[in-house]
């Protein structure tokens, strides 16, 4: 059970796209995404999050077969020589692809949908006793960032996360295997993002527990004068930083290592 870890667990981010915004084409064949979750492990990474289909603004739908050719080579690969203490993510909203993942040796799922895409996927999840990440998207990548708009957004974004905490419950999955993540850049502006963020401590308020995704993301671009993705890895840090200072558990990045570091360090002075 992810709650029973001390201390706050890192999620390296392994996309088998050409397309993601960050680092698409990168890792997209098999010897360079293994090598790559290799190395992110070495980093401390805790979790390896593998995902066959981009998420970014404007992307467009990959096929279910794509995506399982994509994602369960790699999955394997990594699987056979990670450490036991390691785990492996897929980072999919469809229930197929989720379930060829798990039977090739991941043991969570990683929904940006929310189980909006494909309600089966938290049966799936029920049925293999593993945690469901239920990530906050408001419409499709297509169009999320055409003019996002809420009336609080905090308040909003909590209360469609504990319905879907309650979807889960009644889906038979254990609450204790239930992470929501308020989606940070997933159909919101910069103030919208800031505000989740500021806010952090109301959906750990909630009792579940709370991964938080800011690595390389536009709208700390936007604040630090910087275009290139890669250049936000200190931006990234201090969201780490404040995330684990407000409670936040889990956090996924591009860049394992400064961010362990962010994450480890800010833990401490939690600790005292």
């Amino acid at each position: 059970m992810i709650d029973k870890h001390d201390g706050a667990l890192i999620m390296g981010i392994l996309n088998a796209t050409p397309d993601s915004f960050s680092d698409g084409g990168q890792y997209n064949n098999l010897g360079s995404a293994v090598n790559h979750g290799k190395q992110m492990i070495d980093e401390g990474a805790d979790i390896i999050d593998i995902g066959g289909e981009s998420t970014r603004p404007g992307a467009k739908r990959i096929g279910v077969e794509e995506q399982i050719e994509r994602v369960v080579y790699i999955i394997q690969a990594i699987s056979e020589t990670k450490p036991r203490h390691v785990a492996i993510s897929i980072d999919t909203t469809l229930s197929s692809v989720a379930e060829a993942a798990l039977d090739a040796g991941a043991s969570m799922v990683n929904d940006v949908s929310g189980g909006n895409d494909d309600p089966e996927i938290m049966a799936l999840c029920a049925d293999k006793q593993c945690p469901y990440i239920i990530v906050h998207r408001l419409g499709t990548p297509e169009t999320m960032q055409d003019n996002p708009q809420y009336a609080d957004v905090v308040a909003e974004i909590e209360s469609f996360l504990k319905r879907r905490v309650e979807d889960c419950i009644k889906a038979g999955i254990d609450k204790r295997n239930i992470v929501i993540d308020p989606g940070i850049g997933f159909g919101k502006t910069r103030q919208h993002n800031l505000l989740l963020l500021k806010n952090l401590d109301v959906f750990v308020a909630t009792g579940n527990t709370v991964l938080l995704g800011t690595s390389r993301k536009r709208f700390m671009g936007a604040i630090c004068a910087v275009n290139a993705p890669p250049e936000l890895i200190g931006a990234t840090t201090a969201t780490t930083a404040l995330g684990v200072q407000a409670g936040a558990k889990i956090f996924r990045v591009h860049d394992v290592k400064p961010n362990r570091q962010a994450a480890d360090v800010a833990w401490a002075i939690l600790r005292g």
